[in-house]
């Protein structure tokens, strides 16, 4: 066999190869399931699955066992201007990012702060929305606490939620303090009004709200948050579709003015609370 007849074999046999590992590899479209996006997979199955996790007012249950809040309203409005259907599902904050990794869900919304460490695991999206942390105290634990310089002592027991950036800013700004952690946000105001904690230190504006609702109880020792974060969509890493679609619909529904109108609603008048008592 002459020189060029073995190459000509050669690649022949190469094209074959090729033909039949993408045939093994493709769905009915020809286009490998893998390399579809998280959007194109959504539109597919007409429904865009949300991971979230409940605490006011982002997310929580109306009084007919209804998903409402700042972060319902806003998946709602993706998975609407998507032209799909939306599942909210309620997961444990500690385990939500392993979530979305094995597939769970589709996205995080759930007002999830952009930080180094969870970026490694995940990729964000721009933000779209920024929150702070607040502290609310213990009146009687925490008499004339009104710094933060206050809380950090080895006697100061503090509260938070198991796997939020909470636990974060207290290990920055308050090292000293004995941390008590709960995968429920709800548990911690409930140890902080019974008296076992000296303080919550949770997003604003949670902890105005509860001051608000035991005036008797709770307080806050400063008078604005003591944090600036960024507050981004969470999706699997590598699917850059996705994120250049959901950096674009923000980036809309911004201009638009429909973030600010819900941020508002939620987070600056107290008109929903008849929804939930």
């Amino acid at each position: 066999m002459s020189f060029l007849s073995w190459m000509r074999v050669c690649l022949l046999a190469g094209i074959i190869l090729m033909t039949m590992a993408c045939g093994n590899n493709s769905g009915p479209s020809g286009q490998t399931e893998k390399n579809e996006s998280m959007i194109e997979q959504v539109q597919k199955r007409g429904v865009l699955r949300v991971g979230m996790s409940t605490f006011v007012p982002w997310a929580m249950k109306d009084k007919t066992g209804k998903f409402i809040g700042f972060e319902i309203d806003v998946a709602k409005r993706l998975a609407k201007d998507t032209g799909v259907n939306v599942e909210f599902i309620p997961t444990k904050w500690s385990g939500i990012i392993p979530a979305l990794i094995t597939g769970k869900f589709d996205i995080i919304i759930g007002g999830m702060g952009i930080i180094p460490s969870r970026n490694l695991k995940v990729n964000f999206s721009i933000p779209y929305d920024y929150t702070g942390m607040s502290i609310v105290a213990n009146k009687t634990l925490a008499a004339g606490f009104n710094r933060l310089e206050d809380f950090n002592r080895s006697d100061v027991v503090i509260a938070a939620r198991l796997g939020s950036t909470a636990v974060t800013a207290l290990k920055k700004y308050m090292p000293k303090a004995r941390l008590r952690l709960f995968d429920d946000e709800s548990e911690a105001y409930q140890e902080l009004v019974n008296g076992r904690v000296h303080a919550v230190v949770a997003s604003a504006p949670t902890p105005a709200f509860q001051a608000l609702k035991y005036p008797a109880k709770l307080f806050l020792p400063l008078d604005k948050t003591f944090t600036r974060e960024p507050i981004g969509f969470a999706v699997k890493k590598g699917d850059f579709d996705s994120m250049n679609y959901l950096d674009n619909w923000i980036r809309y529904v911004e201009a638009e003015g429909f973030l600010r109108d819900r941020k508002h609603y939620w987070f600056r008048t107290k008109n929903w609370e008849k929804l939930v008592k």
